[in-house]
């Protein structure tokens, strides 16, 4: 149904996901065939190892589909089992060139996933309700991790869970214009041109031409 919503939407990504059991191989592969654009896995709610054994075709299939995999895998909101940044060491020691996007900054671990993302050339982080009054009550950002913050800031997306917050959309937003000694260039990138850079390569380099 995804697919079919992508396809119907003007300017929607084709997504998809998966969960480790024995055919998941193959419709990842007939997903990445369809056109998916992005998968989502999520660690916490699926209670599930992502070195799994019945993902190691997955995982193969994606790194060498070069799709992106929005992955929540940090200990926020409430640690699970599989959560962490030690499981996605190992598997980027398998898969070193999959384009993984952290899902909220891997919070609480904020330190440990920015090692990753400097680390691994393909990892990214979403700032999805990061740096918000909402989440800062309980796991906020540490300020000496913000010089890395801003020196990443090639390597990091907005995201915004929306509607599921319990904010709005804009308040998502200005958090981050709050941050301090962050310029325009950094928003930008943050905001925009990184997520069009990964999602529309063909796009923004024919722009850069004209």
């Amino acid at each position: 149904m995804a697919g079919e919503f992508a396809r119907s939407t003007p300017n929607c990504i084709a997504t998809a996901t998966f969960y480790p059991e024995p055919d998941a191989g193959e419709y990842v592969e007939a997903a990445v065939r369809d056109g998916a654009q992005v998968f989502k896995a999520h660690v916490q709610v699926g209670h599930y190892d992502p070195n799994d054994p019945l993902l190691d075709q997955v995982w193969g299939v994606i790194e060498d589909a070069r799709v992106p995999i929005v992955i929540h895998c940090g200990s926020g909101p409430v640690s699970g089992e599989h959560t962490g940044p030690e499981p996605i060491r190992r598997l980027l020691r398998r898969y070193p060139q999959l384009r993984l996007i952290i899902a909220h900054m891997g919070m609480p671990e904020y330190a440990e996933f920015l090692d990753i993302c400097e680390s691994a050339a393909d990892v990214r982080l979403d700032t999805t309700m990061a740096f918000t009054p909402f989440v800062d009550e309980t796991m906020p950002f540490p300020a000496d991790q913000l010089r890395r913050l801003r020196q990443l800031g090639h390597r990091i997306l907005f995201g915004s869970d929306f509607p599921n917050i319990p904010y709005s959309y804009a308040d998502a937003m200005r958090a981050l214009t709050r941050l301090p000694d962050i310029d325009d260039d950094w928003l930008g990138a943050v905001f925009y041109q990184n997520a069009a850079t990964l999602f529309h390569p063909l796009d923004t380099r024919e722009a850069s031409r004209q």
